[in-house]
């Protein structure tokens, strides 16, 4: 396995000096921090294969910055939360909040260093959840989607109706698989589809010199790559 590079959030100071150093000399690069508020600052900087989490910090929640962790990083890493409670609603709550792995205080550092390496391969498994076609960056994990940077601010339905046409790409989307997948059974008329494609280009395109969103008369939608 490739080097790993680890972030140790850990308010104290004895025990994230103790982890950092085992880790080191195992050949991980590692980079510590002792408050949420600093971890998600790194985190935002530099791509981590995980992340050694504290549940119990002086500034944010563990669960909290755990949350805030998969919202804001992509590709997504591995977090293993550190806890001295062991009740499984305790841990349902940080594994609700997206941690994949729980480690019990104390803990011996072997065991940490093999999670975090079973962590890495499983993750190393997974590619970014953005998908990129031209100028266009989508999130369907997140739900955000960009053009050229910027930010489009898509309402629920416009977000599916737009996640449909990146996975079908470079393919058309029919009508009929709009409403099948979007709508199921409760069909809505032409006039509320119409609707929709209409406030998706207002977000998609209207702000930009070309179109993405390109109707096939007879046959549905589709996008069309940028560079």
């Amino acid at each position: 396995m490739a080097t790993l590079s680890v972030l140790v959030i850990e308010d104290t100071a004895q025990i994230g000096q103790e982890i950092c150093d085992f880790l080191c000399t195992r050949g991980m690069l590692v980079d510590y921090a002792a408050t949420g508020t600093l971890g998600l600052t790194l985190a935002a900087q530099q791509a981590y294969d995980v992340i050694v989490l504290d549940v119990m910090l002086p500034d944010i929640n563990g669960v909290t910055v755990c949350k805030l962790l998969k919202q804001q990083c992509d590709p997504m890493p591995a977090v293993l939360m550190l806890t001295a409670r062991d009740s499984i609603a305790d841990k349902s709550l940080g594994f609700d909040a997206g941690a994949d792995d729980y480690l019990t205080k104390p803990f011996d550092l072997t065991e940490l260093l093999l999670r975090c390496q079973a962590l890495a391969r499983r993750h190393q498994l997974h590619q970014s959840q953005t998908i990129r076609i031209g100028e266009l960056q989508i999130n369907e994990k997140q739900q955000v989607a960009t053009r050229q940077g910027q930010s489009l601010k898509l309402s629920s339905t416009d977000f599916s109706i737009l996640m449909m046409l990146v996975q079908a790409y470079p393919n058309a989307v029919s009508r009929q698989q709009l409403i099948n997948r979007i709508w199921g059974d409760d069909a809505p008329d032409s006039d509320v589809i119409r609707s929709h494609i209409y406030t998706l280009r207002q977000v998609l395109d209207k702000p930009f010199t070309s179109a993405m969103l390109t109707t096939i008369h007879g046959i549905g939608f589709k996008l069309t790559a940028t560079d």
